[in-house]
């Protein structure tokens, strides 16, 4: 491999450490889907919020992780994206041909992952959205950063409009002053959600059971990822976007000055962070109304995430600026650097530990425990990462997607182990 000089190691390793916080933080919220039906994600008066701890459990969760942590890791697919781009350009090679073939076999492994593994898969709107976000490829930061705000207000605003006229419905449903259609829609709305607690134990009595009934449930909802692609288009190609912005105005690559981090950090993480907390008493104090809570998960929390993401990424690169000579920091960067294999076997771990084809734990972990879980799987990706790229050029699933994008095998095996 060529030498790089130290702008480019440090932007490398900024980006890969970036990367690892990613990916193991968004286990921190995954872990509710991996092991708890699908509704609890959003409330846990849908199932899992029976205690004291399980509440707590989900405060952690929403105030802390939901959407940021899936915030950082589109913003740096963006960058990622953005930064293969430029490489094929100075190799002479044709950057759509190189970006397309990556989208198109990145969609493969969404699928087979979302059929074969889990549900809440997100490598196939990747795949979606980053073939359109190529087309902003050129962009300078500045014009990047005004279209990324203003499609994704665009998103909020219809989200808005879309859920939030189903709660203004629902509400009229028991309203005297309310016209008679509008009480009738309102209760179609509450009629449609009814049957909440019987897709909940549907789901328990599916994922206690073996892997079959999964499969042919799976099989039976193939459009489920087209679907998210429709629903998450206008967070996650804004997202990108502000990822591709960030690489180029240096802020991803750790060339700002320390005091514009820390500004950037004062700047949106506590506003955000006090707006998540109002939105989570919001919902304790509506009784963690599904609907409620439906909208706050798809709407009315959006600028928050977005504002938290930001403060996030930039008190992140702070820490690995600082310590970019450590040992743990180089841990953290392998785990991102072998994100897509760290991601895909995440899924692996978790589905055989929850599913009933595996130690048949779904449904029956509370939600603050589930944490020892997120750790565990932080740490195996910690211990497994570094070595393995002391000894290979990549992760396995790494290795295997390239492979495929370019069309022939990929030397594997370093010359000899990296110091």
């Amino acid at each position: 491999m060529e030498k790089q000089d130290g702008a480019s190691a440090q932007r490398l390793v900024t980006l890969d450490a970036l990367r690892g916080f990613a990916v193991m933080g968004i286990l921190a919220m995954n872990i509710v889907a991996f092991a708890m039906p699908e509704a609890a994600y959003i409330s846990p008066k849908a199932y899992g919020g029976e205690t004291p701890a399980d509440l707590a459990g989900w405060a952690i969760g929403f105030i802390l992780f939901d959407g940021k942590m899936r915030g950082l890791f589109s913003i740096l697919f963006g960058a990622s994206m953005l930064l293969i781009v430029e490489r094929a350009r100075a190799s002479g090679q044709d950057a759509a041909t190189v970006h397309y073939r990556r989208m198109a076999w990145l969609a493969v492994f969404g699928f087979a992952h979302y059929l074969f593994l889990w549900w809440g898969d997100i490598l196939f709107l990747y795949a979606c959205i980053g073939c359109i976000a190529f087309a902003f490829r050129d962009w300078e930061a500045r014009r990047l950063i005004r279209w990324a705000v203003g499609l994704f207000a665009l998103g909020t605003l219809l989200m808005t409009l879309l859920f939030g006229a189903q709660l203004v419905l629902a509400q009229a449903a028991d309203d005297s002053g309310a016209s008679a259609a509008m009480a009738a829609a309102g209760r179609d709305v509450i009629a449609g959600y009814a049957g909440l607690g019987d897709a909940v134990d549907a789901e328990l009595a599916l994922y206690r059971g073996g892997y079959l009934p999964i499969l042919a449930e799976r099989l039976g909802h193939a459009d489920t990822p087209l679907l998210m692609v429709l629903m998450s288009a206008l967070e996650t190609l804004p997202l990108m976007m502000i990822g591709m912005a960030l690489l180029r105005s240096g802020f991803l690559a750790g060339r700002w000055e320390s005091a514009a981090y820390r500004r950037t950090a004062l700047r949106w993480l506590p506003p955000g962070l006090l707006l998540t907390i109002v939105l989570a008493w919001v919902q304790w104090r509506g009784g963690f109304d599904y609907l409620l809570s439906l909208n706050i998960f798809l709407a009315w929390a959006q600028p928050a995430r977005l504002m938290m993401t930001i403060g996030y990424a930039a008190l992140l690169v702070l820490l690995i600026r600082r310590h970019a000579a450590s040992g743990w920091i180089a841990r953290i960067a392998a785990a991102g650097q072998a994100a897509f294999s760290n991601y895909i076997g995440t899924s692996l771990v978790m589905t055989s530990l929850f599913y009933g084809y595996g130690l048949g734990l779904f449904g029956t972990v509370g939600r603050l425990p589930l944490y020892l879980f997120v750790i565990g799987a932080s740490a195996l990706m910690l211990l497994w990462s570094k070595p393995w790229l002391a000894r290979f050029r990549y992760g396995p699933l790494e290795w295997l997607w390239r492979s495929l994008a370019r069309g022939a095998v990929q030397p594997m095996r370093r010359a000899s182990p990296a110091q």
